[in-house]
């Protein structure tokens, strides 16, 4: 039935032809058995504005109209094929402005009026007269303008609602942007942080190279590896985070560089706040590169905010940090009813995080946990990603494999 109107509505000219034909053949059928043959061409003549009656419906109501009032001035009594002037009316009130339709039904209604008193002359019981006559003549016009009208109005409603689900889809297109945006900005700040802290520990072991450079070669010898890799560090660093940012960077303090040493605090705050933590870590704890323990630290943050706002007053969540040998796998999960409360598709704070880790060569994962709640997985490399150029095996500093 599905593919019957589907094709139905592809082909719409062809539909109001073989309605036309329909009208036709029984008005003629209608006429033949009167043996009023003379009738014929008006009853092909009414039936033919059918086919254009979508494209022009005015158009075609009008033709209508014309043809039966010479078939009304001709005395020649209806028929079946008459019905044209009732689908042609019904499409004028589907398809037009009410004023119009309007119009066409007032228009349609006195000509049955006056058909009424040409063929059928007043009797003397004229209130019996009128409300037959008006059954006959008038009824089926009212009837097909009111189901047009209302075909009208539902098909404008329809739209209506396309018009808003297409506009509130915009509007949150655009707030996951403003939203990404706002994330890369907060990224901008805190690479200034990382790149100052590195560059300071740069600019100490420098000073204190400088100093042991007479005294004692082997700690300026120290001092200057520990430069080295500081460097390398910090060059990689924001070489992954500006990959990610394509804003202009914004002026801001330097402030505390966050990193897993933080995540006590951060845990007593969010338990202050009302929510149940609990923590654990497998494997051995290892130094991280900031960026990482950064990465890692809001990655935390955030998804704690998350259960705050959508897992609902009794919701209890896990943090799990396990160590592996090339990675950290961070697994925040909870018991509330956060993946409801997530299902609108809006997910900024989830872009956030995602955009974090992939600075990063990491993954995240988050969705719905099979027995209830939300789990959000991310996967942070230990091991840096090699800068531009950068083959295994190949020397940096001189060039050279």
């Amino acid at each position: 039935m599905v593919a019957v109107y589907a094709w139905v509505r592809r082909h719409p000219r062809l539909v109001d032809g073989v309605l036309a034909v329909v009208l036709a053949f029984s008005g003629l059928a209608t006429v033949f058995a009167r043996g009023d043959i003379r009738a014929s061409p008006l009853q092909i003549a009414i039936a033919i504005p059918v086919v254009f009656r979508r494209q022009y419906p005015v158009g075609a109501f009008a033709a209508s109209l014309v043809v039966g009032g010479l078939q009304v001035l001709l005395g020649f009594r209806p028929n079946t094929g008459d019905l044209a002037i009732v689908v042609l009316l019904y499409t004028l009130a589907a398809y037009c402005p009410r004023r119009v339709s309007r119009n066409g039904l007032i228009l349609c209604l006195l000509g049955s009026a006056v058909a009424m008193i040409r063929w059928e002359p007043t009797p003397f019981d004229l209130p019996s007269w009128i409300m037959v006559g008006s059954i006959i003549f008038g009824g089926p016009a009212v009837i097909a303008w009111a189901l047009g009208d209302s075909m009208r109005t539902r098909r404008a409603y329809y739209a209506a609602l396309e018009d808003r689900a297409a506009r509130l889809e915009r509007e949150r297109d655009a707030q996951a942007q403003i939203a990404a945006a706002a994330e890369r900005a907060r990224i901008a700040r805190e690479l200034h942080d990382v790149i100052a802290h590195n560059v300071s520990v740069m600019v100490v072991q420098a000073d204190g190279a400088s100093y042991a450079l007479d005294r004692s070669p082997e700690r300026a010898r120290q001092a200057l590896s520990a430069i080295s890799s500081t460097g390398r560090q910090a060059l990689d660093e924001m070489r992954q985070m500006l990959g990610v940012l394509r804003s202009a960077d914004e002026r801001s303090g330097v402030a505390p560089i966050p990193g897993i040493g933080q995540l006590d605090e951060l845990l007593d705050q969010t338990r202050a706040s009302g929510l149940a933590v609990s923590f654990s870590v497998q494997g051995v704890p290892s130094p991280l590169p900031s960026g990482v323990a950064l990465a890692a630290y809001r990655t935390v943050q955030e998804s704690l905010t998350n259960v705050r706002k959508h897992g609902g007053p009794a919701a209890r969540a896990q943090v799990l940090l396990r160590y592996c040998e090339d990675a950290l796998v961070l697994t925040i999960s909870d018991d509330g009813r956060g993946a409801a409360a997530l299902s609108d598709g809006a997910g900024h704070g989830l872009i956030g995080m995602r955009e974090r880790v992939a600075v990063y060569g990491g993954t995240l994962e988050a969705g719905p946990r099979p027995g209830g709640g939300y789990r959000v997985t991310a996967r942070l490399p230990l091991a840096p990603l090699p800068l531009p150029g950068e083959q295994p095996g190949f020397d940096w500093r001189t060039g050279a494999a």
